[in-house]
């Protein structure tokens, strides 16, 4: 009896996979169709049709912003903020962005270096006691080629009876007490990887005295006046913040809350929550502000040059493209993606909090 139930249950999984597959793979978002003889405004209001369309569908649930040479063309919200379907998300409302937050931390990271508190070629071990990598260096955590095994995840799952909330203190403790081989020798190979990013975050915290989240908000955010953007996490004194929209599943219509878990103490490699109107300060930002030099903002866009003598396209918490710059990411229910034309002057932010299997589809057809 029990190998015919082990049979059943086999066969149910199957079927509930295939008709997954079936629906990912099959199932397609409208397409996304734009005369080149329109004007902006018209393009821009086609745009905003087609997303309204994807939202009745339950293709999207999230915000999207568009702006070109500063000016924004489109900043809106289309759907919920939560899975109760009851508070709609707006310009204002602030979402997860998931690994998007890798460029804040580099910012962060890049303000010490301006105020001299760093260098970009200081080995990580002169700033964390222990750190079992030597010649591993900052620059190298940002370019993702440090060669530093990518596991603060799977040891705070090993450790999961002795946490309560992982944070960047305990991750990098864990990292170090592993003392794990490295992948390879630093500036070998570009390997995406959180854990390299969790690092910078604790470098912060140790060189400025602040928790992470403090030292974003006084000399990043609040500067920026970016005031629906912050670093959240279960580490946070507040329960939750104004305007925050929450993580949920969206499937054909049916939804139901995602909630972060232990991990979701730590900050760095994600974490920042931020609107669709504060992105396009945020894509500003890069051009020039009054916080970071020139010549510094330069740093974070230099491809890196390999060992080998070939170049990686990861700058500082940016892929970087013939045309700019991008990053995509994704954590619990979010999807998100910007992208920046540094030639045309262009800015599109596409973030969503509805754990959507459509989204790569989406970006495809906008990039047609």
């Amino acid at each position: 009896m029990r190998i015919i139930l082990y049979i059943l249950t086999g066969l149910l999984l199957l079927v509930i996979g295939f008709f997954a597959w079936f629906f990912i793979f099959f199932l397609k978002v409208p397409p996304l169709e734009m005369s080149e003889e329109i004007d902006e405004k018209e393009r821009t209001a086609q745009f905003d049709q087609w997303f309204e369309q994807l939202q009745k569908a339950s293709r999207f649930n999230g915000v999207v912003a568009f702006s070109k040479e500063g000016a924004p063309l489109l900043t809106k919200g289309y759907g919920y903020t939560s899975h109760k379907k009851d508070q709609p998300l707006t310009e204002y409302s602030s979402l997860r962005l998931a690994s998007v937050s890798k460029q804040f931390t580099a910012a962060g990271v890049m303000l010490l270096y301006e105020k001299g508190r760093l260098d970009y070629d200081d080995p990580v071990a002169q700033h964390i006691v222990g750190f079992p990598y030597p010649q591993v260096t900052i620059r190298q955590l940002l370019n993702q080629t440090s060669g530093v095994p990518d596991i603060y995840m799977d040891l705070a799952q090993k450790n999961k009876q002795d946490i309560s909330l992982l944070t960047n203190e305990i991750a990098v403790d864990l990292l170090v007490k592993e003392n794990r081989e490295a992948l390879f020798p630093p500036n070998e190979q570009f390997q995406y990887s959180n854990t390299n990013y969790i690092l910078l975050a604790r470098i912060i915290e140790l060189i400025s005295g602040l928790s992470f989240e403090d030292y974003m908000a006084k000399n990043l955010f609040e500067p920026l006046e970016m005031e629906n953007t912050r670093v959240w996490n279960l580490k946070s004194k507040e329960s939750t913040f104004e305007h925050k929209a929450a993580d949920f599943e969206n499937f054909q219509g049916k939804t139901k809350p995602i909630e972060p878990t232990f991990i979701d103490g730590v900050a760095g490699d994600g974490a920042v929550f931020s609107s669709a109107r504060d992105m396009l300060i945020w894509d500003q930002f890069w051009y020039e502000n009054d916080l970071i030099s020139a010549e510094n903002l330069k740093e974070a866009f230099i491809k890196p040059q390999l060992n080998n003598g070939k170049v990686s396209n990861y700058g500082f918490g940016w892929m970087i493209t013939d045309y700019g710059t991008w990053h995509n990411g994704a954590w619990l229910g979010a999807n998100t993606i910007i992208i920046r034309n540094t030639d045309k002057k262009t800015c599109l932010v596409v973030l969503d909090n509805s754990s959507n299997i459509f989204f790569d589809k989406i970006v495809k057809e906008i990039l047609k």
